[in-house]
């Protein structure tokens, strides 16, 4: 198999309120709305998120983005108000995870 792109997905129980969640998380709306409860957010051409509306799985799920600027980031959530657990940091990179109104596993990664 060689796949061309991927999405990661995060199941939720109440679109709207994910939808709000994740617009502030990324800046911006979603990219797509390709059937009726769910929503897209595309990174380039081989990479995004899909939220779907999915209540008997809702909050089981585990996203990872990969984040060019660590710092800046953590100091926009913070003004944002949007918890996280304290960064971890290790030689190669620096981990910091958050959650979704769900309970679904936001980690970010970067430099």
């Amino acid at each position: 198999m060689k796949p061309r792109s991927m999405l990661a997905q995060c199941t939720v129980a109440d679109l709207r309120k994910a939808q709000a969640w994740y617009e502030q998380l990324l800046e911006r709306g979603p990219d797509l709305r390709p059937m009726d409860g769910l929503i897209e957010w595309h990174f380039g051409r081989n990479a995004g998120l899909q939220v779907w509306h999915e209540p008997d799985r809702a909050g089981k799920s585990t996203v990872v983005l990969d984040i060019p600027s660590f710092s800046d980031e953590l100091r926009r959530l913070d003004h944002l108000g949007i918890v996280h657990d304290d960064p971890v940091h290790t030689p190669q990179f620096k981990v910091v995870t958050l959650y979704d109104p769900d309970g679904n596993r936001v980690v970010l990664t970067g430099d």
